[in-house]
């Protein structure tokens, strides 16, 4: 090792050895910041019913995206969309993120006309304070129990309605979101399933037609997932197979 070398690596080390003299010397000078929970009494009744209502608002925005996942056409959507993956078995392509971006975009195209009902009738007077918490409530709940109705089956309806209880119903107003929230869920979830049969059978028809001919030929060792893939996408291509998918979704939420 030269002297110069030496020298330059005397010189770090003496720089790094002040720098830490430095920081230490001020470290005291730092101000520390305390963090604290403070409990004081209210001084009025709208202090303590101002207080439920934030905690209230926290707690909604917890449970924000199982709300999402149960209440909109999102579980129709990424199920659909996942069903897609498997049938053409591109492994993790698309990605999970692109799925769920996806279905969140397609979630909020169906849902805009409900988010539109619910800003008017709802947020917007409550905001401009015409109504009080528990009435905007009650309006931002009716235009999403209408788009659940229509898509929930009444057999499945009913069968939420009998198990909780309820005598006879005239009015669908009288169905509790209690039984209507379930039974809209495992609607959704028969309606995807549908769909993902559908979406299976032409892909299952190519992957029986490689196998079949890669066996004739006494090709047994080569995999045909292998061969039967790039036919599978070629088929996706050919008939626009997202075109198709989106548009089957978005007509299909009456």
């Amino acid at each position: 090792m030269t002297n110069k070398k030496k020298l330059i690596i005397i010189m770090c080390v003496l720089i790094s050895v002040l720098l830490l003299q430095t920081a230490v010397q001020a470290a005291p000078n730092i101000p520390v910041p305390r963090i604290g929970l403070n409990m004081e009494p209210a001084e009025s009744p709208e202090d303590v019913s101002l207080s439920l209502q934030i905690l209230f608002i926290l707690t909604i925005l917890s449970l924000a995206p199982a709300i999402l996942i149960m209440t909109t056409g999102f579980t129709r959507i990424i199920i659909v969309l996942s069903f897609i993956r498997n049938a053409l078995a591109t492994q993790q392509t698309p990605p999970n993120q692109v799925l769920i971006g996806l279905a969140l975009f397609l979630t909020l195209f169906v849902m805009s006309p409900v988010i539109s009902e619910i800003n008017q009738e709802a947020y917007r007077p409550y905001m401009e304070g015409d109504i009080i918490f528990e009435e905007a409530l009650n309006r931002a709940m009716q235009p999403l129990r209408q788009f659940m109705f229509r898509q929930t089956r009444q057999k499945d309806l009913a069968l939420f309605v009998n198990v909780s209880g309820q005598q006879e119903i005239d009015d669908i107003n009288g169905i509790t979101n209690r039984a209507l929230i379930p039974a809209f869920i495992i609607s959704e979830l028969k309606t995807a399933f549908q769909m993902g049969f559908l979406l299976f059978v032409p892909f299952l028809v190519i992957d029986m037609v490689v196998a079949s001919t890669l066996m004739s030929m006494g090709m047994m060792m080569l995999p045909p997932i292998m061969v039967s893939l790039p036919f599978k996408i070629l088929l996706f291509i050919m008939v626009d197979g997202w075109n198709l998918v989106v548009q089957s979704l978005m007509t299909g939420f009456r």
